[in-house]
């Protein structure tokens, strides 16, 4: 099969349509021939070497991928509520780049209704990720107010989306005019050019000085000590990344004052039970959101996958608005 290979850690040109042997499913796996695949932040780190793959996972890049079921054993499928020929979705730890694709059967979700698979390919990585970190780990509740950092990312319009559904108040912060814009018209009550406005002020208007209840964080660094002092009594700081930095000082005093939780999560080396279950919430509320056209992919671009490196070098360059999709022939 053709699959695109991290040929050195480097910019985009590392990366090479190779070719590599079909992969074949395992017990509790299924194959799937692969019409769309998801480019994610993720891939970047792992094309600079700074994001490996975990011990058994494809070094192929590519963490969600929508296509058509070839292979996998007739009861498991069944069990699962599939067989031969479903059009499905999935999150796997690598190997989404190419024309075929393994993934465990439990982090596989059938394409919504209506959609194509360059849509469906766009929602696995980023709709498992905010619904395990607003909704799992920050608890996000009707009524309450989030601000989501980076609200034109992949993450982004989704969560920003995901949080209006649940009932909740949302501010995003973006870095132009343009893609404040495009976060208000997905929802969002507030857009902050966090080029122009100190997001910390801007929170701080806009709830009269109480702050927000959650906040979904990709950047850390130096975002941290304002976003401490940007929650409200009881508030809950989920990172995702860290794109400003690893290192962090902030007031513990306000924490402990606050009743403040700061916490954190990667997703991709966590165990199929876990990721199974996120499958499952997406299934029960997510996706009938999606069918129902109350949610909707946002992809800003498709290239065809041996251009994989144009992909690259767009998400580098922070021009796009929603998800990057690389397509197979």
């Amino acid at each position: 099969m053709k699959a695109i290979e991290i040929t050195s850690h480097g910019t985009p040109d590392v990366l090479r349509l190779g070719e590599r042997p079909t992969p074949v499913a395992g017990v509790g796996e299924l194959l799937i021939r692969v019409n769309a695949s998801g480019v994610n932040r993720p891939d970047v780190l792992q094309r600079m070497g700074s994001y490996p793959p975990p011990p058994g996972a494809s070094d192929i890049p590519g963490l969600e991928v929508a296509g058509v079921i070839e292979q996998g054993d007739a009861a498991e499928l069944a069990a699962a509520g599939f067989k031969l020929g479903d059009r499905v979705c999935a999150l796997v730890a690598g190997g989404g780049y190419a024309q075929w694709c393994v993934a465990p059967i439990a982090q596989c979700l059938p394409v919504p209704e209506g959609f194509s698979d360059v849509q469906a390919a766009s929602l696995p990585e980023t709709f498992f990720t905010v619904w395990s970190n607003l909704m799992d780990r920050a608890h996000l509740a009707a009524g309450e107010t989030v601000l989501i950092q980076g609200g034109a990312s992949g993450i982004g319009v989704c969560a920003i989306q995901l949080a209006k559904a649940m009932g909740a108040r949302v501010f995003a912060t973006a870095g132009s005019a343009e893609k404040c814009a495009a976060c208000l018209a997905l929802g969002a009550d507030a857009a902050i050019n966090y080029k122009t406005h100190d997001f910390q002020a801007e929170v701080a208007r806009l709830t009269d000085g109480q702050g927000v209840d959650v906040i979904l964080d990709m950047v850390a660094g130096s975002y941290v000590a304002r976003e401490v002092q940007s929650l409200r009594e009881d508030g809950r700081l989920v990172i995702i990344a860290v794109q400003g930095g690893v290192q962090s000082e902030f007031n513990a005093g306000l924490v402990l004052r606050r009743r403040l939780t700061l916490t954190g999560s990667t997703l991709r080396a966590r165990p199929v039970v876990f990721k199974a279950a996120i499958a499952q919430a997406c299934l029960k509320f997510v996706w009938p959101l999606l069918a129902s056209g109350q949610i909707k992919p946002v992809i800003h671009s498709v290239f065809d996958a041996a251009d994989a490196a144009k992909a690259h070098a767009l998400m580098e360059s922070n021009q796009h608005v929603g998800k990057i999709i690389l397509t197979w022939e």
